[in-house]
């Protein structure tokens, strides 16, 4: 599978300008209907608090762009977008497109940022997902996710073998970013690619850092602090060989495994 993330510089809650800035990056780029093209979290607004500005129902905006984008491609499309709870909070969410333009998953993020007040302004979300993409099985978390390794090996034990991390991660904490990927690749034995803005918002700096990882641990690619697409190949029959010659994961311990509901 080929993999095409935007790091983008997120425009602050300006989502036409954001669109155009996925359009202009994605141009010149060779999608095929295998292709996995990613955005980063909140990619249409930025790491914003403001939820009543920014909130889309299902189906709003940012979703008929992110459809019209995978149909124009052909491709694979994940990307974050701003749900809408009755309550007014927001839902930090990751959707997944198919190359016809359907939507085929709807992730919310599981653990709120609470040192940003993410955790008053937006709701959490209830469990991991895993959808097929391809002859892929993926696995898409948001940002802060990256710090629970236990909501990770869930999405293993449901047959993961891809995990794609999309984030506002700043870059106060970017080694952070880079040693966690590179630790929940390893771990679980499967490719993890995480996919970062760049840039600057009215609070915080970025500084890209996009990465792909291999499931020895072993950078695939990785982009600078400047915007560009991440491109990279996967190699589904090497993870599979390196699972079976290495049969880590079925040495798990049960009892110490996250509950499946």
């Amino acid at each position: 599978m080929q993999i095409i993330g935007c790091q983008l510089d997120i425009q602050w809650e300006d989502k036409e300008a954001n669109f155009a800035a996925v359009r202009r990056m994605l141009g010149p780029a060779a999608a095929t209907p295998s292709t996995l093209i990613l955005l980063p979290e909140m990619f249409a607004v930025g790491f914003s608090m403001h939820v009543d500005r920014i909130a889309e129902d299902a189906g709003g905006a940012t979703e008929q762009f992110l459809a019209e984008l995978a149909a124009e491609h052909k491709a694979y499309v994940m990307a974050g977008v701003v749900g809408r709870q009755a309550d007014g909070r927001g839902r930090n969410e990751a959707v997944v497109f198919e190359p016809t333009g359907r939507r085929i998953a709807r992730y919310t993020k599981l653990n709120p940022f609470s040192l940003g007040g993410e955790t008053k302004r937006y709701a959490r979300g209830d469990d991991v997902q895993v959808v097929g993409v391809g002859p892929w099985q993926l696995a898409p978390f948001v940002c802060y996710d990256l710090r629970f390794p236990e909501i990770f090996r869930r999405a293993v034990q449901r047959g993961a073998n891809l995990m794609v991390v999309i984030a506002n991660w700043p870059v106060v904490r970017i080694d952070h970013w880079t040693a966690l990927l590179a630790a929940r690749a390893i771990e679980n034995q499967a490719y993890v690619v995480g996919l970062n803005r760049t840039g600057r918002d009215p609070h915080l700096v970025y500084s890209g850092r996009s990465v792909v990882f291999d499931p020895h641990g072993q950078r695939v690619t990785q982009l600078d602090d400047q915007p560009g697409l991440l491109a990279a190949q996967l190699d589904l029959g090497g993870l599979e060989r390196y699972r079976h010659a290495f049969p880590a994961l079925c040495d798990l311990r049960p009892e110490f495994l996250p509950k499946l509901p």
